[in-house]
C-alpha cells in the first residue's frame, strides 16, 4: 500500500537547526508529510549525534538522544562559512517553503544567509529563528540553554519541594521542557505562516525564543501573579489550587490522587471510610479544601497508608476517582493504554534493524502522520540533494566534496 502523503506533502523545509528545539519543530513538520533537508556541519553534524552513551550498536554511531528528534529528514553536510557553501544554502532556500535555524542572533548575516536576505531571494519563504532570548532586547545576543531558561523563566521556582522540607529547593523538569515547548510553538507558528504564504504569496519571519515560550507555559501561575498579585511557591507534587491533587504514600509505594471536583472528593471519602471528611462543611468546596490543605492531606495520608497500591487504584477506578501509579519508563511502555494506542512504531532504518520510536502523538483521521525514514547518517543524502534539487553534475559534486565544501 502507498504510504499516506500527509497534510504537508509538497512542503520543503530547510533545517539549519541543531540540538533539540529546532529539530523538534522540523521533525513535527516531517511527521506531517513535509520533506525536511537537514543541513549539518561537515565532519561533526548535529551536536546531539555525540550526546551519549547510550549509542546504537548497529554501526551507525548514533546516540539515542539524536534519534528522538530527527526522523523523516534527509542530511546534507555543507560548510556555509565558505562562499561556495553559502551559495548552496541560498540555492536551496530559493526552492524551499520554510527555513528553520537556531544560530545566535546575527550569525547567519555574516554569510549572506540572514532570513531577510533569503526572503529577498524567495519572497514566499517562511523563516523561523529559534534563540534563547529572541532577536531583540538586552539579552538578544546571549546564548540560551534549556536549564538556564527553566531557571530564569520561573519554572524552577515552581518545581521541587518547598524550602525547609526534606529535599527542598528548586529543581529543573526531568525533560528539556523549554526546548520542547519552543519547538511545539515554533511548529504551530510555521503552519500559520505557511497558510498566510499560500493565500498571499508573502513569506514572513518568526522570532521564536526559549525564554518567551517558557514564560508563556507558566499558564495559571502567570495568571495568578499578573491578575491577583500572587507569587506562587514550590509545592512539591501538590497542585497550587486543586486539593487533593498530589502523590500519597501507601503500604507498598506511592500513588497519585487527582481529585478535580467536589463530587470526586465525596467519592474518595466514602471509598476510604471517611464519611466524617465528606460531611465537614469546611471541605465541601475546593476553596475550602485548599484553605485547609495541610490537615486534610494529613488525614488522607493516614487513611491511604493502609492500602496496597494495586488494590487502591482498582477501587478508585471502580468509583470514578482519578488516580494512577508513578511509572518508570519500563512500566510506561508496558501500560495497556500505551500499547493499545500503538504509541511505539517500528521505523524503517535502511539495511540496519528497524528502530522503535514514539510516533507523532495525535491521530489525524484523514491525513495521518507517518514514519517514513530513520534519522539520517551525516551527509547521507548530500549527493542526491545536490544532483536532484540543484542539478549539479557528478564532476561538480566531486569537486565540492574534495574541497571540503560538502561532505
Amino acid at each position: 500500500m502507498e504510504t499516506p502523503r500527509g497534510p504537508l506533502w509538497g512542503v520543503l523545509v530547510l533545517d539549519l537547526s541543531r540540538v533539540l528545539a529546532g529539530p523538534w519543530a522540523t521533525q513535527i513538520l516531517g511527521d506531517l508529510g513535509a520533506r525536511v533537508i537537514k543541513v549539518e556541519r561537515p565532519g561533526a553534524g548535529d551536536d546531539t549525534r555525540g550526546w551519549g552513551p547510550p549509542f546504537l550498536d548497529d554501526g551507525s554511531g548514533h546516540s539515542t538522544y539524536y534519534l528522538c528528534a530527527n526522523r523523516n529528514k534527509e542530511s546534507i553536510a555543507i560548510d556555509f562559512a565558505r562562499s561556495e557553501g553559502a551559495a548552496l544554502i541560498r540555492a536551496l532556500a530559493v526552492r524551499a517553503d520554510v527555513l528553520v535555524e537556531n544560530y545566535r542572533t546575527g550569525t547567519l548575516a555574516r554569510y549572506g544567509l540572514d532570513p531577510d536576505q533569503l526572503r529577498a531571494l524567495n519572497p514566499r519563504l517562511v523563516t523561523c529563528s529559534i534563540t534563547g532570548f529572541g532577536q531583540t532586547g538586552p539579552d538578544a545576543a546571549r546564548a540560551g540553554y534549556d536549564f538556564l531558561v527553566q531557571g530564569m523563566g520561573g519554572l524552577m521556582s515552581l518545581t521541587g519541594r518547598p524550602d525547609g522540607a526534606p529535599g527542598g529547593g528548586p529543581l529543573k523538569a526531568g525533560i528539556p521542557i523549554a526546548d520542547l515547548v519552543t519547538g511545539l510553538y515554533a511548529s504551530t507558528s510555521i503552519l500559520a505562516a505557511l497558510l498566510h504564504a499560500r493565500a498571499t504569496g508573502e513569506g514572513q519571519h518568526i522570532d521564536a525564543a526559549l525564554m518567551d515560550s517558557q514564560v508563556a507555559v507558566l499558564a495559571n501561575h502567570w495568571s495568578a501573579y499578573l491578575n491577583a498579585g500572587v507569587v506562587p511557591e514550590r509545592l512539591g507534587n501538590a497542585h497550587a489550587t486543586v486539593v487533593p491533587y498530589r502523590d500519597f504514600r501507601v503500604a507498598d509505594g506511592e500513588v497519585i490522587v487527582a481529585v478535580g471536583s467536589d463530587s470526586q472528593f465525596l467519592k474518595l471519602c466514602h471509598l476510604l471510610g471517611r464519611d466524617d471528611l465528606a460531611a465537614d462543611d469546611r471541605l465541601k468546596t475546593n476553596a475550602g479544601r485548599q484553605t485547609n490543605r495541610a490537615w486534610l492531606e494529613e488525614e488522607l495520608e493516614h487513611s491511604l497508608s493502609a492500602w496496597r497500591a494495586d488494590d487502591l487504584l482498582k477501587a478508585m477506578a471502580k468509583q470514578g476517582v482519578p488516580g494512577g501509579p508513578i511509572n518508570r519508563l519500563d512500566a510506561v511502555f508496558a501500560e495497556p493504554q500505551v500499547k493499545a494506542r500503538a504509541l511505539v512504531e517500528s521505523c524503517p532504518n535502511g539495511q540496519r534493524p528497524p528502530l522503535d520510536l514514539v510516533r507523532y502523538p495525535h491521530l489525524l483521521s484523514a491525513t495521518p502522520a507517518t514514519m517514513r525514514s530513520a534519522p539520517p547518517r551525516l551527509g547521507e543524502h548530500s549527493r542526491a540533494i545536490l544532483a536532484a534539487d540543484l542539478g549539479l553534475a557528478e564532476e561538480e559534486i566531486d569537486r565540492l566534496m574534495e574541497a571540503g565544501v560538502v561532505a
